[in-house]
């Protein structure tokens, strides 16, 4: 059992969001990769408290749950995990995963699993790098190789996204082969091509291509430009965006941003309402599943015509306008100012007036917010929510909270804090928003004692 010793082992279970375990000498071994039924090659890690860190090498025999074809890139792409096992055995999967979780910290309950109303080409942003999938080879625009930062995979016949996205793709790649153009070097930080980020409207159909550079050479932006425009494509470009990023960090920022044709937004809709959605602001990558997931919402609210209901961590304020239809009165706070004036633009886009958007961090807030909600709607980020904002939260005491994760690990820390103050969990529901990953959403509603 020393470290960097490789052993055999066999999976018996997954352990929310991402870690698969199974016994060796009795002792149980944790790593990441790997799904029930597999035996598997890991390298030994550090000493856990009630297990052993370990990496997956190699898997020697598939599991009988690996029933489906996957994608082509399966076996080398870092973007998927379930690709090997039916839709139907990846959600048992999932359920059981967040069962255990929440059992674990003392709560039973029968979980109601959402089914992604588009499985396959649902994305709506994909992130692509420039790099190589061999040192010193040609130009190659895709995602990050599985367990390996700087070999990049030439996502071919990728099922997440539209085939819109693998035309553009295919096509910019191929062209900055036959230029002189060079990829960025993370370690000499030299180069010029960095990233490309496609986000398509599936909902309107209008796509926004930003490339993102350094500014150690320049773009051609009518050649660029005319390439983009001449594809055959069933969505329609109205947006060609060029962003500089000389920062080191392999991350899509920007010094500074151009539009090169068109304008700086697209338009989705979410259940009849209309949103900008800017180059750098967050909206759900999945709008089919949102609207399922947010109608849901709709119905565990109930009648909520005279009440006055607050919308914690709002983003962009999506949920709220979407309450507001319904509501008498939404107050969303939210502490990043670019989502808070967002939220402000697409409510006066949508002509809803009944809802007041608060540019603040929660805690902070919440000593602002003097009439008290009879319903609180929390969407907090992956972290969870800060354990005094908890505290200041509850102290609201509504009739009903409804908590929106897309972290459950992070949710389930959180469920004490409101079982203490006199809360009882009415249900909890998975909704599979990011198929084929272990990512997914849930719902938790809990009503006053």
């Amino acid at each position: 059992m020393k470290k960097k010793r490789e052993i055999d082992l066999r999976i018996d279970r997954l352990i929310f969001p991402n870690l698969a375990e199974g016994l060796y000498n009795e002792k149980p071994i944790r790593l990441k990769g790997a799904i029930p039924g597999q035996l598997v090659r890991a390298r030994l890690g550090k000493n856990k408290k009630n297990y052993k860190e370990a990496k997956l090498i190699q898997i020697l025999e598939r599991s009988d749950l690996e029933t489906n074809e996957p994608c082509p890139n399966f076996e080398i792409c870092g973007g998927c995990s379930y690709q090997t096992l039916k839709l139907e055995t990846e959600l048992e999967l999932k359920k059981k995963s967040i069962e255990d979780l929440i059992n674990g910290i003392g709560v039973e309950k029968n979980l109601i699993v959402h089914k992604n109303p588009k499985p396959y080409g649902y994305r709506n942003k994909m992130e692509y790098t420039f790099g190589d999938s061999v040192k010193d080879g040609p130009i190659v625009l895709g995602l990050h190789r599985r367990g390996r930062y700087y070999e990049i995979v030439d996502t071919v016949d990728c099922n997440i996204v539209h085939p819109d996205y693998e035309i553009i793709r295919t096509n910019l790649m191929n062209y900055f082969r036959n230029s002189n153009k060079m990829k960025y070097r993370k370690m000499s930080r030299e180069g010029f091509l960095r990233h490309l980020v496609i986000r398509y409207a599936l909902s309107t159909g209008e796509i926004m291509v930003n490339l993102v550079t350094t500014s150690q050479d320049e773009l051609d932006e009518i050649e660029f430009t005319k390439l983009l425009l001449d594809l055959e494509l069933e969505g329609n470009i109205v947006s060609i965006l060029h962003t500089v990023n000389d920062d080191p960090a392999d991350a899509v920022k920007s010094d500074f941003t151009k539009i090169i044709y068109g304008r700086d937004y697209i338009f989705e809709k979410v259940l009849g309402l209309d949103f900008k959605v800017s180059a750098f602001s967050f909206f759900q990558p999945n709008v089919f599943g949102i609207e399922n997931l947010y109608s849901r919402v709709l119905e565990l609210c109930g009648d909520i015509e005279d009440l006055t209901i607050f919308d914690l961590y709002s983003g962009t304020g999506t949920i709220s306008q979407i309450l507001a239809k319904s509501a008498k009165k939404v107050i969303g706070v939210e502490i990043v100012e670019e989502a808070v004036e967002a939220a402000k633009e697409n409510a006066k886009l949508n002509k809803i007036e009944n809802v007041e958007f608060r540019a603040n961090d929660v805690l902070k807030e919440l000593e602002n917010l003097d009439s008290p909600p009879q319903l609180i709607v929390l969407d907090p980020p992956r972290s969870g929510i800060h354990p005094k904002a908890l505290q200041g939260i509850l102290e609201f005491k509504p009739e009903k909270f409804i908590y929106i994760s897309c972290n459950p690990k992070s949710m389930a820390g959180d469920l004490n804090s409101f079982f203490e103050k006199g809360y009882k969990l009415e249900n909890i529901e998975i909704f599979d928003q990011f198929t084929r990953t272990y990512h997914v959403e849930t719902i938790a509603m809990m009503s006053r004692e």
